[in-house]
Parts: C-alpha cells; structure tokens; sequence
C-alpha cells in the first residue's frame, strides 16, 4: 500500500475558518440541511489503474458463441424491471454457494444519480492505494461483462462465461426450492459476488440496482455505505417523495457503519440520518465534514480542491465534465477515506500525490463522453429529470456550442416530459428516437410529448436511431464547420450504449 503521513494531521481550530468557507457555500443550496440533528455521531477528524474502455464483443468466434448463450439464458429470466420485493432468492444463493460475499470488505453505494460514476472513482481511489478491487455496476453500457470488474477492468468474456457456469448448478437448485425463479439482476449479483471471492479481492465496491433495502445486492454488511443524491425515480417502486425513496434506500446502512452522505433533499436527510442513529452509525455529510472547495473548468474535465475527512487536497485533476461529477468525487474521496479509518481510527489524510493520481485515471462511459469530432458527439446516459438537469448544465459550462442538436431516446416508464424540459434551453432542435429495448418509448408517442415541450418546428422524428445520429448530425453541420454544432445523445442508458457501438466505440 503506497505510505500516507504519519502526521497527526491539521489542528481543527486552525483549519476552522477556511472550513467555515465550505460550510457557508453548501448549506446555502439547502439551509436546513446544516441544522438537521437526528442525534446521529458525525464523522469528523480529531485534529489505481486506469480504467479500462467498455469491451467489445469477443474476438474468438467459439467464445463470442458462448458468451450468447450465456447471455439467452439470463434473458430467459424476470428482466430488472419486474421483481418481487425480498431478499429471500438472493440469500438462499449466498447459503448454499457458502457466503462468497462476507470473505472481503465491502463499500455499498445507493442513491438515484450518481452512482456508477461513483463506484468508478472509489475503484480507482482504492487501486492507487494497491488493493485489489472488484466493483459491480448496472446497467451496462454495451456489454453484460461490464458489470463485473476485477483490478479495475470489466472481467473477460472467459472469465465471465466461466463464472456463470460455475453458479449455475447452484442458480437452478435455489430456482426449484423457491416460488420464483432467480431473476437476471440475483443472477449477475451471484456472479459478481463469487468472482470477487474467487479473486480473491481485498474490497467490493457494489452499486445497489434499485432502492436497498430489498435489492439483491443487501446481502453484504457493509463497513461503508454511501447514499448519492437522492431524488424522484422509480417512482412506482421506491415511492413518490424523497423522503419515503430514502426511506428504501437506507436500508444499506447496517450496524456501526459509516455513512457517506451527499447533499440530499431535507426530508430525505432526516430519514437518512434517524436510520442512522436506529443501527449506532457513523455520518459524514457532504457540505459539512467534507465537500469540494474549488472547482474550475479544465481542458478534458475539472480542477478540483476537496475537502477530506482527513484534511484539504489541492489540485485534483478530474478528467469527467460536470459540477455534480466534483461532488461525486467528494463522496469518493470521503468513502475511502473512511475505509481507510480516516476520522475514526486516526486523522492522516490520505497521500495527495496517490489521490492525484488516481482521480486522473478516472474514465465513465457513456457520462458526458465524447465520441467524435466535426461535429463534436457527446454522449450522457442521463434517464431522469435531475440526470438531464445535470447535463443540460455541464453541457453549456464544458462545450461551447452555438448550435446544440439533441437526440432523444428514453424508456416508456419515465417522467419523460420532465426530462425535455430540463434539455428545451440548451437544444435548438431536437431529433426524437426509439432503442432497441422493450422498455424504449414509441418514438411519435415520444414526438408528441416533445412538440409539446419545443414547438413542433424544433423536433424531428427518426425511429431508427441510426437515421437519427445521422440526422442530428446533418443539422449540427448546417452553420459550416467551424460554426460551433454539436450533438449530445441522451435519454437513456441503452440509446447510449447503441449509439457508441453506431458511432465506432467498443
């Protein structure tokens, strides 16, 4: 592990008044947060690899053969969309493979944006330090393999194949003891839990797939569980405000753990931070025990100065577009080092050229990811009225575009109008479309909310989403070469992931 200071670390009373800096800045976005007060114990101080690129399909004909068989037999299964609300499939899987998920540490991660993006930061954070990470994300961008990383790259198609195999005897005998079968979600989390432990890994860092407390993925005891901004999705699962979502999604916060919280609606913090004081956990709120200082825009990402549980880190080079990627950085950098017993243990920040390092190498897919030039294409998976409200404002501070061209292809289950009119100020047209998924929106049922939204002068349909890059990119070009067009890709995670592979990437 690469040597932190032995340093007791800054006096509090001297660090005070820069702090306070931060503390005014955060809770002036949301004023009650600072004076929310659950009496929970507040995480204060006392005094890796690059990542790798989305894969593409296996070279050997025999293993790309086998990978699509593996992956028709997971389609068989409930999709992530239809489930039943329990831990009981999951956790019959961990008994009888012997409980793969408590050989290694875990860091758990909930919230409704944010996430992926997070898990990323702190597998890099992690490696640098030389551990050896396994992280597991959804969804996947292009390939199912994704979903697994081992050392900070998703496993190969082998290693993927081989792994399914060697769960299944076990999927199909908790299938036959159970009412419903495993669903493709309980499946892939056995998966990523039985390599991590195969590995073997020092630490998982795990991405719950929808709320907590009943995703697939709570059957591991965190040390460290970390809630990114929650907000309205899943609506007719997680429920219909912030607060009775957090409500689900704290239930990864376990017995005397440390809870990493970003910036979260009122209501949502003080549900978060009762559970808090019902299991005897540790929180760090972002804004208050840490946060970001500093940012400025960057040529490729951001510069950043972060303040850590363990102190002030300057410098920090991010190469992802975006205030809420900085603030996702925050919670990081603040999961780690509480990983690490930073605040707990001892007050030793973490080594700053070690941290460099490893926010540099960061890389997120399908995350304000630019895919071409002349005209520039942008691609975000952003699915939801916040994730648009993100983009359309790192879209307009990271690129310069004077002729911005959207294309739009989202799931039926969306609040979808809220996510146009979270985009109408930055797209001058926007070209509507459709992905291959079941779930995708009719592309004229999308059009005529997006009439509505733009005028029916500023939309243009095109249901193969092939005619609509080529559109899109028809209209950015109309200004000249040098006018500035552009084209940002959205609406959902499978439209992006479809659109990389069209575009020439994986």
């Amino acid at each position: 592990m690469s040597e932190r200071p032995d340093s007791a670390g800054p006096d509090p009373d001297d660090t005070f008044d820069e702090f306070a800096e931060l503390v005014e800045e955060e809770t002036r976005r949301d004023p009650d947060l600072a004076v929310i007060e659950a009496g929970s114990r507040t995480l204060r101080t006392q005094g890796g690899p690059p990542q790798a690129d989305v894969p593409a399909r296996p070279a050997d004909p025999e293993v790309d053969k086998a990978l699509r068989e593996v992956e028709a037999e997971l389609a068989t299964r409930w999709g992530e969309t239809k489930l039943e609300p329990s831990v009981d499939r999951i956790a019959a899987l961990m008994d009888v493979l012997g409980e793969p998920q408590r050989s290694y540490p875990s860091i758990h991660i909930t919230g409704t944006n944010g996430k992926t993006s997070t898990a990323r930061m702190i597998e890099a954070l992690l490696g640098a330090f030389d551990l050896r990470t396994g992280r597991y994300t959804s969804p996947h961008v292009q390939s199912v393999t994704e979903r697994i990383s081992l050392d900070g790259a998703p496993v190969s198609a082998e290693r993927f194949i081989e792994t399914y195999q060697d769960v299944k005897p076990y999927v199909e005998m908790v299938d036959s003891a159970q009412e419903y079968r495993l669903s493709f979600f309980e499946v892939l989390t056995g998966m990523a839990y039985a390599a991590f432990a195969d590995a073997p890994v020092d630490v998982a860092v795990v991405e719950v797939g929808m709320g907590g407390t009943w995703d697939a993925t709570n059957v591991i005891d965190a040390g460290v569980a970390v809630v990114t901004p929650i907000d309205l999705d899943h609506t007719d699962r997680l429920g219909t405000t912030p607060a009775e979502i957090a409500t689900e999604k704290a239930g990864i916060v376990k017995q005397d753990a440390t809870v990493i919280m970003a910036q979260q609606p009122v209501d949502a913090a003080q549900v978060l931070l009762k559970k808090a004081v019902e299991v005897g956990a540790t929180v760090a709120r972002e804004g208050l025990e840490f946060g970001v200082l500093d940012r400025q825009v960057a040529v490729g990402g951001q510069l950043m100065t972060l303040r850590g549980l363990g102190g002030e880190y300057t410098e920090v080079y991010l190469p992802l577009h975006g205030a809420h990627q900085a603030h996702n950085a925050a919670v990081a950098l603040a999961a780690v080092e509480a990983f690490f017993g930073v605040g707990s243990r001892h007050a030793r920040p973490l080594d700053i050229d070690t941290v460099r390092k490893a926010f540099a190498s960061v890389a997120s897919p399908g995350r304000m990811e630019v895919v071409r030039r002349s005209p520039t294409v942008v691609l975000d998976a952003a699915h939801n009225p916040a994730g648009a409200r993100a983009a359309a404002d790192t879209i307009g501070e990271a690129f310069q575009f004077s002729n911005l061209i959207g294309v739009v292809g989202a799931s039926a289950d969306k609040n979808v109008r809220e996510l146009l009119e979270a985009f109408e100020p930055v797209f001058a047209e926007v070209v509507v479309t459709q992905n291959s998924s079941h779930r995708a929106m009719d592309a004229d049922a999308l059009a005529a909310i997006a009439v509505e939204v733009f005028g029916e002068e500023r939309v243009q349909v095109e249901p193969r989403l092939p005619d609509a890059l080529e559109a899109a990119i028809t209209l950015a070009e109309e200004e000249g070469e040098f006018a500035g067009g552009g084209v940002l890709v959205t609406g959902s995670v499978i439209t992006v992931g479809e659109a990389r592979l069209l575009l020439g990437k994986g």
